[in-house]
């Protein structure tokens, strides 16, 4: 199999990156919320507050869930959750070298890019907020679309040679 050389050390570096930033969103907000003193080492003043996004409406199920289920429905999840699973997501697609991983996983990357612009709206233009953590996941996000249609261009190539 062809892939770029750099595909495989990228993808695990980005995934990792990603499920390490998620899972400090997460312990962030569940600590201001158990908390409400309770101080991140991404809050760096008044509108650089990374607690403050996360335990915002939108960081569950980015501000939307709760329209159709309670609040403290089980589905409602924090976004950093969803983080978790797209990432380890990634990472297990990326084992696979077959032409629907390769599809699967650009799709989900296309799902987060969107999510990541719809959520640096609501940061930039809502909360008014600038979140670091935020922020670097989507660029995570970004580059892990990029290093998927790369992937899939290699994959697609190697197999109508192949075919």
């Amino acid at each position: 199999m062809a892939l770029p050389k750099w595909e495989r050390k990228t993808r695990v570096f980005l995934c990792v990156f990603g499920l390490f930033l998620s899972v400090y969103a997460l312990h962030v907000e569940l600590s201001r919320e158990s908390n409400p003193d309770y101080r991140a080492m991404c809050d760096l003043g008044e509108s650089v507050s990374c607690s403050k996004v996360f335990t915002s409406r939108w960081g569950r199920g980015f501000g939307l869930v709760q329209f159709f289920v309670a609040s403290d429905n089980p589905l409602n999840q924090p976004n950093s959750v969803l983080g978790i699973i797209f990432y380890t997501l990634q990472m297990g697609l990326g084992l696979s070298l077959s032409k629907k991983a390769a599809m699967l996983l650009v799709f989900f990357s296309w799902v987060s890019v969107a999510g990541s612009l719809y959520l640096a709206s609501i940061l930039a233009f809502v909360l008014g907020d600038f979140c670091m953590v935020c922020v670097s996941t989507y660029i995570v996000n970004f580059a892990l679309l990029f290093t998927n249609i790369k992937r899939r261009r290699a994959i697609e190539g190697v197999k109508e040679k192949a075919g």
